[in-house]
């Protein structure tokens, strides 16, 4: 039985948080509201409604038999007013509203967080989610996504933003104890940092005169999942690694001694850097925020020839002019 009071839209968002999420402690950080709210929410909304919508079981917070058919409405509910306030907002030809953004973790700690910052700056109207991932998204929901790498098979629209060149780095502390490869033959007597497995079936590495070079699997120290913890093994001395010019010359700028480029001539794959964001028409915020990324690709991505701290054959070390 319905009571005559009206819930409204921040009743709902509450419950729907919770119910997706099983936990109120979750949809304190979704929402970025106080428990004690969230909890009066949910409260008010179940006397709206007339009856209870949630039970607890061991550690999480489940819907009843009327909270699953009460979340169903409720999803469309907040849905369609979405919706509705983003046709508003194109009427007014103002940019506002949700923008959910997918980044490769190699970008989002530098680079990508500085983009979305000024286009907060600009554009205050907008509410901006920012997640990282490790395998490209199967689809994008008000938002795009920036990738590192091929992109395979997907259904998204890609844009070529720029691309990232690939050297090899180690250590002053790794090179003091196991010298520095002279060829891309010695690698295989090395310790190797490895990226999401990318040397287990054997690299090529290319060279402006000589052609490629297979090289075989070398022996690895650990495989990592991510480029900063790739830095940091590489940096500690646990082995050679393949990283991007671009990405080595940010750490490098602000922790000198951290590694070196050997064997400079060398390179791995180029791997190119990918916009990806939905087909069809898009909302303006979406529109907005493409138009404003594309104004903040470095200029590295566009093929400038990377600067690099390197070592010479004899081990000495030294900054090349």
């Amino acid at each position: 039985m319905w009571n005559n009071k009206m819930y409204d839209f921040s009743e709902l968002e509450a419950f729907v948080s919770v119910v997706r999420t099983g936990s109120l402690t979750a949809s304190t950080r979704e929402l970025n509201q106080a428990k004690s709210t969230l909890s009066r929410k949910i409260r008010q909304l179940e006397a709206a409604v007339g009856q209870p919508l949630l039970l607890r079981q061991s550690r999480r917070i489940v819907p009843n038999e009327a909270g699953r058919v009460f979340y169903r409405y409720s999803s469309d509910i907040l849905e369609l007013a979405a919706r509705g306030r983003e046709a508003l907002d194109e009427l007014k030809e103002t940019v506002s509203g949700q923008l959910h953004l997918r980044c490769h973790e190699a970008f989002v700690r530098g680079w990508f967080a500085g983009v979305v910052q000024s286009f907060l700056d600009e554009f205050e109207g907008v509410r901006v989610t920012v997640s990282t991932h490790q395998a490209v998204p199967v689809e994008l929901e008000n938002g795009v996504c920036v990738w590192l790498g091929e992109v395979g098979e997907t259904s998204l629209r890609q844009e070529i933003l720029g691309a990232l060149t690939q050297g090899l780095f180690g250590s002053p502390r790794y090179f003091e104890v196991h010298g520095v490869p002279r060829s891309p033959g010695d690698l295989e007597q090395h310790r190797w940092v490895d990226m999401l497995g990318t040397a287990e079936q054997g690299l090529t590495l290319q060279h402006p005169r000589l052609g490629s070079y297979p090289v075989a699997p070398p022996v690895r120290s650990f495989t990592v999942d991510q480029f900063v913890v790739q830095g940091d093994a590489i940096a500690c001395g646990r082995g050679l690694g393949l990283m991007p010019h671009w990405l080595a010359e940010r750490r490098l700028a602000a922790h000198p001694d951290d590694f070196r480029l050997c064997l400079p001539e060398w390179r791995g794959p180029v791997l190119p850097v990918t916009l990806l964001y939905p087909h069809g028409n898009l909302p303006r915020r979406i529109r907005a925020f493409i138009d404003h990324l594309r104004t903040a690709v470095p200029l590295a991505w566009l093929g400038s020839a990377p600067v690099a701290t390197t070592v010479p054959e004899s081990g000495t070390h030294h900054t090349d002019t």
